[in-house]
């Protein structure tokens, strides 16, 4: 992580998802805790992506009648040359799955260590 976390700061991420990556570099564009929303763009790594950028919001959710998180996550990147539409949209999709996955595992470890907090309906 370089500098604060606030808007602006950059992260180092080591991609361990068995992507064709290695590393990657991240921004924060956006950060509101109250509505629950990160926007983050790539600004650097190993990887072909190009011009991505990334909003996730969180919601709280009842999932088969016990308390839940849905995230959604939007994103816009470029096409690389050599690359279908459709082969960039796998591969970003395939790396948010990767992603979603690994915060799952955090939260539902944070839940049973019982480090969570609510998160109150509006």
């Amino acid at each position: 992580m370089k500098g604060d976390l606030g808007i602006g700061s950059v992260r180092e991420v080591n991609v361990k998802s068995g992507l064709p990556a290695t590393t990657s570099t991240e921004r924060l564009e956006l950060l509101d805790d109250e509505e629950h929303i990160l926007g983050i763009k790539i600004v650097g790594g190993d990887h072909r992506l190009r011009n991505y950028s990334s909003i996730m919001t969180v919601h709280p959710e009842v999932i088969e009648g016990r308390p839940g998180t849905m995230v959604i996550e939007s994103f816009v990147v470029d096409v690389p040359e050599g690359n279908t539409t459709d082969e960039t949209c796998y591969f970003v999709e395939a790396l948010i799955r990767c992603n979603l996955k690994s915060l799952a595992d955090v939260s539902e470890r944070m839940a049973v260590m019982d480090q969570t907090e609510p998160i109150n309906r509006y």
